[in-house]
């Protein structure tokens, strides 16, 4: 996940389009530092003017929208819906209104850092799993378009059955993630979890998608790799390059520059794609015939949704029915829960660093947790169809803007909230041309299994150990989900419930991958001397450790913050902290 930092020599107000990074942020040893008050134009204790909130609220809302969109659209199929583009748009504008409650919740009462919270793609492998299963599949009638009815009562049933059991599944499975959080257990959990563990589990989230990607992008591979293009030209050729812009400041108008390919490259890559199929199916270009390949890149496939969405629409809990509960699904989500929290507990770190806190102590990183359980909870209850996390892409937009203002988050958790409510939003985004979103989800999932990877870093992969550990899981996360998905009927117990349970999770890639790497790291001598000089113990892997105030001291930010200051980026608003002290908390050691 990202951990740059920017600095910057312009004053307040007027340089927040103006992104600098080249060699900036580094010590001489090549070390990043942490941020320090001159390099933030905004830290996490100031509230920008309200324009400026606005503005930043917006601009983090676009960084997370790919995520956002993408989970429903991959889970429509599972689901029985793709050829249901309204109820596509539907959930999300669902998505949209529980990520803005989520992140306010977060922002306010949780670990109270300017983290965004959204769709996790942790939970798409074991809901994919679960809804794979022989009582789960999908009828064949539901596939072709020309005998699915959207309005009818037997249609509606097929597919609200199994977004209920979704439901059921997350909203217990957050139930553990609460205990986990408020109860202190992630600090223990976390003593034995390590990057051999979080690698082949983070990984293995993307991996197994690669078919769902292929045949989205198989519908057109022209398309498909335009997108790809488009993505990769903007985020990797001109991610350097500034528009100029005209900014007002210091009682005068001047230009600055606005690094917009660098903010915005899925966005941008996504408006021209779908542009260009408008242009080729204005002009005919491409078929016409339902059955002839490239036809759902036409834009007129899905025009209607536009039409027939509401202009207003409110999301409510229990939307969809009342949930329902299966043994397989609760253990299969959380397999994912378990993902989802230690991908967490690293983006607090790196977030704190960037926005110009202290590293968080026990007690704020339990509340996070706890939080984002109680946002599963809510996601599950609305009926997202997934869980919540936090968004390492705006973890990352902070460091591009250095404006690491809590107030900014809240802005765009309220527009969130007004984008879900806005029905005809929800409903543009449902009719993005389907190879549009295949090479999104290539692009998307390519970094997702190169961020899992990156865990290595902290790893001496130099050592027959940590290479077999790392390499076994892999292979096996993919082979004994493959086997078992096409010999299902070998895992007969007898008891019903058991073997669903069973194949759920033997399915699941992610489980399968990270179970072994945590059981093998945790069993196989020379664990904690086969680390790199990196320490993933001091920077990453463990919870209210006092090494990782080291930096923070030796940048003289924490010494000359007085206890009341650190208090007020930790505690509880309004006299609701549970620790008065947080900076001596957060110096205990494990």
């Amino acid at each position: 996940m990202p951990k740059c930092v920017f600095s910057c020599s312009q004053q307040r107000g007027d340089d927040v389009l103006n992104c600098d990074n080249e060699g900036q942020g580094r010590k001489k040893d090549g070390q990043s530092r942490s941020p320090s008050s001159s390099q933030l134009i905004y830290s996490i204790l100031d509230i920008p003017p309200w324009y400026l909130c606005i503005l930043m609220g917006i601009q983090h809302f676009l960084t997370a929208l790919g995520g956002l969109v993408a989970i429903p659209l991959i889970l429509a199929k599972d689901l029985c819906l793709q050829h249901d583009p309204l109820t596509q748009s539907y959930l999300i504008s669902t998505i949209f209104f529980v990520s803005g409650i989520c992140t306010l919740l977060q922002v306010f009462f949780g670990v109270r850092l300017p983290i965004l919270q959204g769709g996790t793609f942790a939970f798409v492998a074991p809901s994919l799993s679960m809804l794979s299963l022989p009582a789960w599949k999908c009828p064949e009638w539901t596939f072709n378009a020309s005998l699915v009815n959207t309005s009818s009562p037997e249609f509606t049933e097929e597919w609200q059955k199994r977004i209920r059991e979704l439901q059921g599944a997350i909203m217990v499975a957050s139930c553990v993630q609460m205990l986990v959080g408020f109860s202190g257990l992630i600090g223990f959990l976390m003593r034995f979890i390590g990057p051999l563990t979080i690698t082949p589990t983070i990984t293995l989230v993307a991996l197994p998608l690669f078919d769902s990607a292929g045949d989205s992008a198989g519908v057109h591979w022209g398309v498909a790799a335009t997108t790809i293009f488009l993505i990769v030209l903007f985020s990797q050729y001109l991610k350097n390059v500034g528009i100029p812009v005209p900014v007002y400041g210091g009682k005068k108008c001047h230009t600055s520059k606005f690094h917009l390919f660098q903010v915005f490259p899925v966005l941008l890559a996504l408006c021209l794609s779908w542009l260009l199929c408008f242009v080729l199916t204005i002009t005919n270009a491409l078929p016409t015939a339902p059955t002839a390949y490239g036809h759902l890149s036409r834009t007129d496939t899905k025009g209607n949704v536009l039409s027939q969405a509401p202009w207003f629409r409110f999301p409510y809990p229990g939307q969809w029915g009342v949930p329902t509960i299966s043994l397989a699904g609760v253990f299969g989500i959380i397999a994912g829960v378990i993902s989802s929290m230690v991908e967490s507990v690293g983006d607090y770190y790196a977030c704190a660093r960037l926005v110009g806190a202290p590293p968080p102590p026990r007690h704020a990183v339990n509340r996070g947790i706890g939080i984002e359980g109680l946002g599963c909870l809510l996601a599950g209850a609305w009926g997202t169809g997934n869980g919540t996390t936090s968004y390492s892409e705006n973890i990352g937009a902070l460091g591009i803007t250095r404006v690491g203002s809590r107030m900014v988050m809240v802005a765009a958790g309220c527009l969130l909230l007004l984008m879900g409510v806005f029905g005809k939003i929800g409903a543009a985004f449902a009719t993005i041309p389907t190879p549009v979103i295949g090479g999104m989800f290539l692009v998307m999932f390519g970094v997702i299994t190169a961020v899992g990877i990156s865990n290595l870093q902290y790893v001496d992969m130099n050592s027959s150990r940590n290479l077999f550990i790392f390499g076994f899981s892999i292979y096996c996360g993919l082979a004994i989900p493959n086997w078992v998905n096409k010999n299902p009927e070998r895992l007969h117990t007898g008891i019903l419930q058991l073997d669903q349970v069973i194949q759920v999770l033997l399915t699941t890639g992610m489980f399968v991958g990270g179970f072994l790497g945590f059981f093998l790291d945790n069993t196989i001598p020379g664990r904690a001397h086969l680390l790199s000089v990196k320490d993933w113990d001091q920077g990453v892997g463990r919870v209210g450790f006092s090494r990782s105030l080291s930096p923070w001291l030796a940048d003289g930010r924490l010494l000359a913050m007085t206890s009341r200051a650190l208090s007020s980026v930790w505690a509880h608003p309004w006299g609701l902290s549970v620790c008065p002290n947080p900076f001596i908390e957060g110096q205990q050691s494990d």
